[in-house]
């Protein structure tokens, strides 16, 4: 049964054919800055994988799969539900180096889904994953990828208002980090779902931190596959919706598994079984990539006019050459521009700022105040 609402009295803002350009905007400007803030390079992905090697991800461990067999081979294919063992697998198979990963726009189908609003049995959305350092699996780097990635959001927002400006959707860029059991003792009588929205109410940009194990009360926030984040550092990302009066996840993400926690999350979870998985003895065996990865993104930030999800992991095994240090995206105070783009944001810089300038209640800076960068040295500022 499907619970979709369309509130009293909304009207889309846009035609149905500007829509559609605006959607195609939305994933032309998002692959460009997520790609951009965490050093992602698109790779292609696939629709289904062997039902037997263990890639394919049960999301909170119960969904049920869309099977077929094949004529050609007589085995079994599974539609991927989402790419979160499948990244890290190609992580290893493409050789990034620590600091680089992959990103790639999925489609799958979840026959279990609950329809509403936001939660489709047709899945259209982004996925990354990025090699880390052992170092690096702490809530620190889980934090600093969330802010980068709520960034690249807003940019993205700022650039279809200044494309659209009839659009008035505004977006806040400081996230509020949370704990799930930080949520349930603010508000031990609520549920998980009503937890989320009286914070996200107040706070409009969060993020939800540790979700997968029990609570105090001893039940989880949510549930999570036990083979691909670790509970103790993973997160949601979630803005407010004014237009749907509630809290609007944008993306599910964490740092992956290492063979300890990927050992005892099974236990937990009571899928001792799933040890006996290709994709599973190779991890508890090792060496494996660490990585970072996002999954959900097309759907959501296009409810204004796509969402995202990340996870991540150690890595583990020989380390790559040593690389120069990259700027950090967020930070970086040096702009180089070539010459065309400098004479292109010199006759367009004052007339975005008079739009901007009219447009009363925003959160956002300016498009070219915030998101800055050249054709041949990538450099990304942050109005914060």
């Amino acid at each position: 049964m499907s619970h979709v609402m369309i509130p009293e009295g909304y009207r889309s803002t846009l035609s149905l054919y500007d829509t559609q350009e605006a959607i195609a905007l939305i994933k032309k400007t998002f692959e460009s800055n997520l790609s951009h803030a965490l050093h992602l390079k698109r790779v292609s992905a696939p629709l289904f994988v062997d039902g037997a090697s263990g890639l394919n991800d049960d999301l909170n461990g119960v969904e049920r799969p869309v099977s077929f067999d094949m004529l050609e081979t007589g085995e079994e294919a599974q539609v991927v539900h989402s790419l979160a063992k499948w990244k890290r697998y190609a992580l290893q198979r493409y050789h990034f180096p620590v600091g680089e990963g992959l990103y790639t726009d999925m489609n799958a189908i979840r026959r279990d889904e609950t329809l509403d609003n936001l939660h489709s049995v047709y899945v259209d959305q982004w996925d990354w994953e990025k090699v880390i350092r052992e170092e690096d699996r702490n809530l620190e780097t889980l934090k600093d990828t969330v802010t980068r990635i709520v960034t690249a959001i807003c940019i993205t927002l700022d650039r279809i208002k200044w494309e659209y400006p009839q659009v008035k959707t505004a977006l806040c860029r400081d996230v509020t980090f949370v704990t799930s059991q930080e949520l349930e003792d603010l508000y031990p009588d609520k549920t998980p779902k009503e937890r989320e929205n009286l914070f996200l109410k107040e706070h409009k940009t969060a993020c939800i931190l540790q979700i997968g194990g029990k609570l105090k009360s001893g039940q989880p926030h949510d549930g999570r596959a036990p083979d691909y984040d670790d509970w103790d550092l993973n997160c949601d990302i979630m803005f407010w919706d004014d237009l749907l009066d509630c809290a609007l996840e944008i993306s599910s993400m964490g740092i992956r598994v290492s063979p300890a926690s990927l050992e005892r999350q099974l236990i937990l979870a009571h899928k001792e079984e799933r040890r006996k998985l290709p994709f599973h003895q190779a991890l508890l065996k090792g060496p494996s990539p660490s990585a970072a990865a996002s999954a959900r993104a097309a759907c959501a930030c296009c409810c204004w006019a796509r969402p995202i999800s990340a996870r991540c992991s150690p890595p583990t095994g020989t380390p790559p050459p040593a690389r120069p240090a990259r700027k950090q995206a967020l930070f970086c105070c040096n702009i180089y521009f070539n010459i065309f783009h400098i004479i292109k944001r010199a006759v367009l810089r004052e007339k975005e700022k008079q739009l901007f300038s009219n447009q009363e209640g925003s959160t956002s800076a300016g498009f070219w105040d915030c998101a800055l960068w050249s054709s041949s040295n990538f450099c990304f500022m942050v109005g914060l």
